[in-house]
């Protein structure tokens, strides 16, 4: 069997026993013989699909039940593939449909505002009740949290990235600050409670900027705190401090540079922005097949190279650049560890397939947050040197 020889190719630390869909079994590398993982394709069609695209036929056979593990979970499965795999690709063909994708990616990442507002709700506005299922349940933060210890808990984590990025910001009373992308606005608030600022929080999503403003009123922030159903292409006024955290992933690499621009106009000449953004240590790689046409549509992740570019072309000054290694890998794994206690709760609000494909989403990106080429920057942006302390990361760290 020929998908039998290319997953014995991956294999070069452990291994898996693969079974095909007429019982027959095949060793791959060199598996635990007492309790292998296994590896069974129950539809004969799926052999070729696998060859030619990996990347996507194989989270679609697990969404569909094609395919079935045994004696591991679907993380430990992908842990112990991505592992081997490193940051190569799975075969000729996978390397090959990646060349064609970034290519493909100059016709399909231009995200223009209208198209913007449909991939954001095609996923952001899902339903409040499936993301109380696995997020924090103190701010429904979704993005990298911050961990300090091994043993904060995911609520912890979460108010820790916040304390971190307001650290960054330098904030001042009286000083006016925008979130581009709030989400569900703890950002905001936050900044609200822990400054006399007065915060703008701006989001494409309908259900968040509902959320936001009722949010705002039940905790007496409405004062300080305000929120817009906008595109932030629309924005204008001027602020000391901008952060944008989780959003420049959904901006499209044609954008980049008109993302930066915005802050640049944005941001008065004595301010300060912080985005925090997952990277790719990958300068051209394209969308994920499976997560741009199940979870992200229109995302794609920048590359070091991407941002540092941009940046520099819009005149503004990148004062600090911090990279979080391992720190995505932990949330997906609370986050996962959470959505399967409550697995049967999203499968009747969905259905057993959606709960598949979730499953494989948050499992996938953990691994390859752990394996492949995934991390998390946070970029600190000035106009001049003057807007930061001298002492350069001291007024963060201590």
């Amino acid at each position: 069997m020929i998908v039998a020889r290319l997953f014995s190719k991956i294999y070069k630390k452990g291994g898996i026993v693969l079974v095909d869909h007429l019982g027959q079994k095949l060793i791959c590398g060199n598996p635990d013989l007492k309790k292998p993982i296994t590896l069974k394709i129950l539809n004969k069609k799926l052999y070729w699909q696998l060859l030619i695209n990996p990347d996507l036929s194989f989270p679609e056979a697990y969404m569909n039940g094609d395919i079935k593990i045994e004696n591991a979970s679907l993380l430990e499965f992908l842990n112990l593939t991505f592992e081997n795999l490193g940051r190569g690709e799975i075969n000729t063909s996978g390397y090959m449909i990646k060349k064609i994708l970034h290519l493909w990616r100059f016709f399909t990442n231009y995200n223009l505002p209208l198209k913007s507002k449909k991939n954001v709700e095609l996923h952001y506005d899902l339903g409040e009740d499936l993301y109380d299922l696995f997020l924090d349940k103190d701010h429904r933060q979704y993005s990298c949290a911050y961990w300090k210890s091994s043993e904060d808990t995911l609520e912890e984590a979460q108010q820790n990235k916040i304390n971190h990025i307001i650290k960054k910001l330098n904030l001042r009373t009286g000083q006016k600050v925008l979130d581009i992308g709030c989400g569900w606005g703890a950002m905001c608030f936050s900044i609200a409670k822990q400054s006399e600022c007065e915060v703008t929080g701006v989001t494409l999503s309908k259900n968040q900027y509902d959320y936001c403003v009722k949010k705002a009123k039940e905790l007496k922030l409405d004062n300080q705190c305000h929120f817009e159903l906008l595109d932030y292409r629309h924005l204008k006024g001027k602020f000391h401090r901008i952060v944008s955290v989780g959003m420049l992933e959904h901006v499209g690499r044609k954008f980049y540079k008109t993302f930066f621009k915005k802050i640049n106009d944005l941001m008065t000449d004595d301010g300060i922005s912080l985005i925090h953004t997952i990277g790719s240590t990958d300068p051209k790689g394209p969308p994920q097949p499976f997560i741009q046409k199940y979870i992200f549509p229109g995302g794609l992740v920048p590359s070091g190279s991407d941002l540092i570019g941009a940046i520099e072309k819009t005149g503004l000054i990148l004062s600090d650049m911090e990279s979080l290694i391992h720190h995505y890998d932990k949330t997906l794994k609370a986050w996962l560890e959470r959505f399967i206690k409550n697995r049967e709760k999203a499968k009747k609000m969905y259905s057993e397939r959606f709960c598949r494909m979730w499953e494989f989403y948050l499992s996938s990106c953990s691994a390859a947050f752990h394996y492949r080429d995934l991390l998390v920057y946070q970029l600190q942006i000035v106009k001049n040197y003057s807007a930061i302390p001298s002492n350069r990361r001291d007024y963060i760290y201590n």
